[in-house]
């Protein structure tokens, strides 16, 4: 059977029918309310990007697998974009004398990554990208947390529901330089599969840390390691190394000890916890990386994440600047809603319906809904004329419209209309002012 042209959207790709889109508006709204409450600007770029841009530091696995790339008519290999933050990097780069700093920029892009459309991930998605940059001291780092915790809590979520699990880039490549003695091979190989600690179990674990060359006792040390708690990690470390050595391998520790210290203060703490198997696989990311999991056992995954990247601006400019920032999207954010049970009731977008017991009104009828639009009011008007009034308060109750204004010869002769309030099925008659202070 001949499918027809047109009818379905390319595999991976978004149909928001208005019952979707009035979710997806919901969340973003409630999450941009809260990043703009911390001063927060949006910002946005081209949907198409060079390839170079994603080549330098996005990770092998972005760039070789998951990349919807093409050449354009000028000959250039082009991107569509699958992330944001080398996006943000380019334009920052192309500014950076002419731009405050520090900078608190966000933005709500639509991506995409050529992947198998599973539950949690699909081709097309939409996600909220938080970055703070221009402050090299952990108080970024706490911010953006802070602000993670918000969006989460303004969703309706508590600590029950969710947790941060942190960890440092900097700690990781020091006890897989120093204490694990791996080379620059192994440390990569390593890398990518720590990344799927928490999605893989033991055995599978070990087995592909065997294929990247780690023996028995090494791999032995890695999961010890993995299994530390904060007070632990100095004792994770060989005692007898060089002074400068010992520098290097304390960077990570101390952030870390630090960045819990702080949020310690802050009050967010009870949100927070170290996981030593959070590596983010992007590979621009430097020292503090982190991603939110749902607690529940229905839903036990990652939901999104972020961390500090010191080194990306200085792809596209020799100026530094350091950044550290988030992204989330909207499939597991949707899918945590449903599985907690906090997907609020949305208001339809149409307030009001008139409607009419009389077609020779119907100029009345349209002077009243622009009387009322002046207002601020969202009204609509019943356009089909043959139809009766019940069928139109049908149409009112399919699209849960609260209120409907029914208008007919009497009512345009006393300058009145009948308003109708749809859930207690309450009518009356009333003026225009009357309404307006009714449904206000």
């Amino acid at each position: 059977m001949k499918t027809v042209l047109g009818v379905k959207p390319y595999k991976g790709a978004r149909d928001f029918y208005p019952k979707e889109m009035a979710l997806h508006k919901w969340i973003f709204a409630t999450m941009t309310a809260v990043v703009e409450q911390f001063g927060y600007e949006q910002y946005n770029g081209p949907m198409l990007e060079t390839f170079e841009v994603y080549a330098a530091k996005s990770g092998e696995e972005l760039v070789n697998e998951q990349l919807y790339h093409f050449i354009d008519r000028g000959g250039r290999k082009v991107v569509i974009r699958p992330e944001m933050t080398p996006t943000l990097a380019r334009m920052v780069a192309g500014r950076i004398q002419e731009i405050p700093k520090p900078i608190r920029w966000y933005s709500t892009p639509n991506l995409w990554r050529y992947e198998r459309p599973q539950r949690g991930r699909l081709r097309e998605h939409w996600q909220l990208n938080v970055d703070h940059l221009g402050t090299d001291s952990l108080s970024a780092e706490v911010e953006i947390l802070d602000i993670a915790v918000s969006v989460m809590r303004a969703l309706g979520a508590d600590e029950s529901m969710f947790v941060i699990y942190i960890n440092n880039r900097h700690l990781m490549n020091d006890f897989l330089v120093y204490e694990l003695q791996l080379t620059s091979d192994q440390i990569a190989g390593a890398a990518r599969i720590i990344d799927k600690h928490l999605k893989i179990n033991q055995q599978e674990f070990d087995r592909e840390l065997q294929e990247v060359g780690l023996n028995s006792e090494q791999i032995d040390g890695l999961n010890k390691f993995l299994t530390s708690k904060i007070d632990d990690l100095k004792n994770c470390f060989s005692s007898g190394e060089s002074e400068s050595e010992f520098e290097s391998k304390s960077k990570g520790l101390k952030q870390l000890q630090d960045l819990f210290a702080r949020l310690e203060e802050r009050g967010l703490t009870p949100y927070c916890e170290l996981n030593l198997g959070v590596m983010r696989g992007l590979d621009y990311y430097t020292g503090t990386v982190f991603e939110i999991f749902d607690k529940h056992p229905d839903n036990n995954r990652a939901l999104f994440g972020g961390g500090r990247y010191d080194e990306l601006i200085s792809l596209f400019q020799k100026t530094s600047l350091s950044g550290v920032g988030f992204g989330a999207g909207d499939v597991t954010l949707t899918h945590f809603l449903e599985t907690h049970s906090l997907i609020p009731d949305i208001d339809p977008v149409t307030e009001v319906l008139v409607c009419f017991a009389d077609q020779e009104v119907r100029q009345y009828g349209h002077d009243i809904a622009n009387s009322l639009r002046k207002e601020s009011l969202k009204v609509e008007v019943y356009l089909p004329e043959e139809d009766k009034l019940k069928k139109q308060l049908k149409y009112a109750n399919q699209k849960n419209i609260p209120y409907v204004l029914v208008v007919g010869t009497d009512e345009m002769n006393e300058n009145v209309v009948q308003l109708k309030d749809m859930k207690t099925s309450q009518q009356k008659k009333c003026t225009l002012q009357e309404v307006v202070s009714l449904i206000s």
